[in-house]
């Protein structure tokens, strides 16, 4: 047994996880490992996915401890199965073993680290409700704690804390700054893997909250190089597992982030109401995009029951289905209900893209600017660059091909700098539009076929057939490439009429008119109406 032992010790050591669970153990079932030992088996059976194995482990350690006289062990202990169990979403017993944690060290007059990481729950818990600079001052008084023991764990937790606190404060900069610092840590092995594991999750939920998917992404490749030396790690857990599928979805990798969030949903499944809605929801927007319509609809589904609301995700499905009314009354009550501004400023994209295809451009347009002061208030490239996309798309609804084109060429620069191969292309698709309506035929054709290639290799089936569609609509236009409007409005220049008289029998503004004709001269090449109505003649459009 003793060998045995030995050999899960070295494997520990040696960051081999699977080897160290199976020899501790093993060496456990022939005779009752000690308290330390219990830590070690603890410790190897979380970082190998076991948590019921971990959690035995841990509180056997805990009483170990306490018989043998060492509260300060025990009371870690505790702490480290009180904290996994809150994590886990099991908030009686979690706060049970905290509580006795407490009590141990109350009753020892024991002034020791473990205060310190005491402290980081109720840190949690006041950011939970709200008071997030009494957070702030609860995680640098737990940092104070690990400074004056040297516990890197412990201090690194608490600075994660206190980052977390102040992105909640509105001070981003300097909270994802702290946090940067915090991973630096991590990533250079400074903390123990357990902490590790924490905080990478914490720290990818928090680019989540403020759409910083440019650190997100940076911080995931950095810590899936550090798990791929420890091959039997079990780095990412339900949430996290998430977070890190809608990585890989914005990296076009569509097909590794269904693996991803497969896993995730299994692993919160267990046990049952583990709060798998955001990874059924993560799998029901993968599907959507891929044109995999009753899977989405299964998993928006699956989504709602496991507590995760199917929108805005649901109201894109029906618009891409063609029910755009559908589409509009789902959209037009989450704007209704949504408060919270990252809750609006994830809905208010697919607003837009559906209130345009209900041909309610004034509600795109109040939505548009709404987006761009949110995307100004968060001041990350993300959101700017939707916000830029959005607008862009309105301007072009609006007939404002140039401003829109500036709008546009804006966001596909971000897109093209965060390597977001969907959205890029997306934005092409708009550019090529307004290229067209500027009468720059080879632009339309270039950003069209570039788009049309994108979205083949991404595998995106919606997109490519919107794309064919929008193919085959400008072949079927009149000559000269105007469109049914402007043949409209061409007809009635070559009768002789003014702008304000088209205007009254179009039922449309004056300004609007104006618009029509100078696309018209720019289109057929002219520079006034006897030029444009002799070329409508020559050519037959009147």
């Amino acid at each position: 047994m003793s060998d045995v032992r030995d050999r899960g010790r070295d494997a520990l050591a040696r960051n081999a996880w699977g080897d160290a669970y199976a020899h501790l153990s093993s060496a456990d079932r022939e005779s009752s490992l000690d308290a330390d030992d219990l830590e070690r088996l603890a410790t190897a059976a979380y970082l190998v996915g076991k948590e019921a194995e971990s959690h035995d482990a841990w509180a056997r350690a805990h009483h170990a401890s306490l018989e043998a006289g060492d509260l300060e062990h025990a009371a870690r202990c505790a702490f480290w199965l009180g904290f996994d169990l809150l994590n886990r979403g099991e908030h009686a017993q979690g706060g049970g073993w905290l509580a006795r944690a407490r009590r141990v060290l109350d009753e020892g007059g024991c002034d020791s680290v473990e205060r310190g990481y005491l402290l980081t729950p109720l840190g949690v818990q006041q950011g939970a409700q709200g008071d997030f600079e009494g957070a702030y001052a609860t995680f640098g008084e737990a940092a104070g704690i690990g400074d004056r023991f040297k516990d890197r764990d412990l201090v690194t937790l608490a600075r994660h804390g206190q980052g977390r606190s102040l992105i909640n404060l509105g001070r981003i900069a300097e909270g994802v700054a702290l946090l940067d610092e915090v991973m630096v840590a991590v990533t250079a092995g400074d903390v123990s893997p357990v902490v590790a594991g924490v905080i990478y999750c914490s720290v990818l939920s928090a680019c989540h909250e403020i759409f910083d998917w440019r650190r997100a992404r940076e911080w995931t490749e950095a810590l899936s190089r550090w798990c791929a030396s420890q091959p039997d790690l079990v780095p990412y857990r339900g949430q996290c597992m998430v977070r890190r599928a809608e990585v890989l979805r914005l990296q076009g990798e569509w097909r590794n982030a269904i693996d991803e969030v497969t896993r995730a949903r299994e692993w919160l499944s267990h046990p049952p109401g583990g709060g798998a809605g955001p990874a059924w929801y993560q799998l029901a927007e993968l599907h959507r995009l891929r044109g995999e319509f009753g899977k989405a609809e299964e998993a928006y589904r699956e989504a709602s029951q496991n507590g995760r609301k199917p929108q805005p995700g649901l109201a894109l499905l029906r618009l891409v289905q063609g029910q755009v009314d559908a589409a509009a009354a789902a959209i037009r009550r989450v704007y209704d209900e949504a408060q919270d501004r990252r809750d609006r400023s994830l809905m208010l994209p697919a607003y837009i893209e559906i209130m345009l295809e209900a041909q309610d451009v004034a509600a795109a347009r109040a939505a548009a600017d709404e987006l761009a002061v949110l995307a100004d208030q968060f001041g990350m490239p993300y959101l700017s660059a939707v916000s830029a996309q959005a607008m862009g798309a309105v301007l072009l609804a609006e007939h404002e091909p140039q401003a829109a084109l500036t709008a546009l060429r804006r966001a596909a620069a971000t897109w093209r700098d965060m390597d977001a191969p969907y959205e890029a292309a997306r934005v092409r698709v708009l550019i090529g539009l307004a290229c067209r309506a500027l009468g720059d035929r080879d632009g339309e054709q270039l950003e069209l076929d570039a788009a049309r290639q994108a979205f083949g290799r991404l595998g995106a089936a919606p997109d490519a057939a919107r794309l064919r569609q929008l193919t085959q609509a400008k072949a079927a236009k009149t000559k000269g490439g105007l469109t049914a409007r402007e043949t409209t409005v061409l007809r009635l220049v070559a009768k002789g009429k003014t702008n304000k008289a088209i205007a009254a029998d179009l039922g449309i503004s004056e300004k609007t008119v104006a618009r029509h004709v100078s696309n018209i001269f720019t289109k057929l090449g002219v520079s006034s109406r006897a030029a444009a109505t002799a070329h409508a003649y020559e050519e037959g459009l009147v």
